[in-house]
């Protein structure tokens, strides 16, 4: 039986150990003295920001063990001509556990991410996404974003 609920301050060290091993299987192994320090790190940074309320998280447990991830960052952005802002999420910290994986957990996690951003106010979402997860998104509706996007990593 899978149950989702929020996340907890008490959660957070599982969940920064999942975006540890996501992070890992997206970019390569790291030295053991940057991941440490990279975990302290996200984890201040997911007690912060669940407590200023602009960032919230699920998982899902099995059997009362935590299988999966999901989180959102929300930001409130200067608006347009129709409204004078909005609030926008970024999917991120979606993890689960390889021997859970294509078993419909994420699409729980994420469909109760979706409605909770909605009674939120959330206009629009976005997120970035591995080719393995990508048709999960676009069952959900993702699409390619509607204007050119471009980045800059500043060094």
């Amino acid at each position: 039986m899978i149950e989702i609920r929020r996340v907890g301050e008490d959660d957070i060290p599982a969940m920064t150990a999942a975006r540890l091993n996501y992070l890992t299987e997206m970019q390569g192994e790291r030295p053991k003295d940057y991941l440490q320090e990279l975990q302290m790190r996200l984890q201040q940074f997911f007690v912060q920001t669940m407590k200023e309320g602009s960032f919230f998280a699920l998982l899902a447990e099995y059997d009362g063990k935590a299988v999966s991830y999901g989180g959102m960052v929300l930001k409130k952005i200067p608006g347009d001509l129709n409204q004078s802002s909005y609030l926008e999420g970024d999917i991120l910290n979606m993890y689960t556990l390889p021997e859970y994986r294509r078993k419909g957990i994420s699409s729980l996690i994420l469909k109760k991410l979706l409605a909770e951003a909605k009674t939120m106010g959330v206009s629009k979402v976005a997120l970035h996404c591995s080719k393995d997860g990508e048709p999960l998104y676009r069952k959900f509706g993702f699409t390619d974003p509607v204007y050119p996007y471009l980045e800059l990593i500043i060094e």
